[in-house]
């Protein structure tokens, strides 16, 4: 295990809730188990989570509706779902989740992903800047032309990882590997973030797409070769 952490665990299945509980709970991690959001708030600001586990189908307020107060503070977020199309992938990714896992699920991928977001949160190296921009993982800091830009971790490590290799082309695979500890997983991952950060840069662009390769942070406001996120 990479080290112990603080663990939210919101599902309305008792079954589930009882399994996952026990699983992190058997590895070490402290553990608040919910049935449902309706103590969210007050347990981010008591219990102060490393990690939130969420389910989406939940009764009262959903995944997606509790999800802006976890985004609100430095835990990472796995949403759990039951429904496996692209589409509701990406929607959880858009909305802030860090991970997500569709049901039913090993335990042990569930520790696994749990684990990858902890070492995430360990820090990425030193500050890197392109043009106006600069990305201080220490800080937890994102600015373009002295304003601060407000990126969640993960962003904030996809965008450190892009900027310390500008100039060069990062893979989908390899970016998965370096901000997710996952290279062989679902590559919608990478571009809806890779799509979010763009939209909070704003332009000139600085990401730009390699067709049929990746990505690459380059200053010289050339446009994107070919079409993609």
């Amino acid at each position: 295990m990479e080290r112990a952490a603080r663990v939210l665990v919101v599902e309305d299945s008792e079954p589930i809730l009882a399994s996952v509980t026990a699983a992190l709970t058997g590895v070490g991690h402290e553990v608040l188990a919910r049935a449902d959001g309706g103590r969210l708030e007050s347990d981010l600001g008591e219990f102060v989570p490393d990690v939130v586990v969420l389910d989406v189908m939940l009764p009262g307020r959903d995944g997606y509706a509790l999800l802006p107060a976890v985004r609100a503070t430095s835990a990472a977020v796995i949403l759990l779902t039951a429904r496996s199309g692209v589409a509701e992938r990406v929607r959880g990714l858009r909305a802030g989740a860090d991970d997500y896992l569709v049901k039913p699920f090993a335990l042990a991928e569930l520790l696994a992903r749990v684990e990858a977001l902890l070492r995430r949160s360990g820090g990425v190296g030193d500050a890197a800047t392109v043009a106006d921009l600069v990305v201080d993982p220490d800080a937890g800091l994102v600015t373009r032309g002295g304003a601060e830009v407000p990126v969640t971790a993960t962003e904030l490590r996809l965008l450190h990882d892009l900027v310390a290799h500008r100039g060069r082309v990062r893979s989908k695979s390899q970016l998965l590997g370096a901000v997710w500890g996952w290279e062989e997983y679902d590559l919608n991952v990478v571009e809806v973030h890779v799509s979010a950060l763009r939209r909070k840069l704003g332009e000139p662009r600085l990401i730009h797409t390699v067709r049929g390769q990746g990505y690459v942070v380059r200053d010289d406001g050339a446009r994107d070769d070919g079409a993609g996120g």
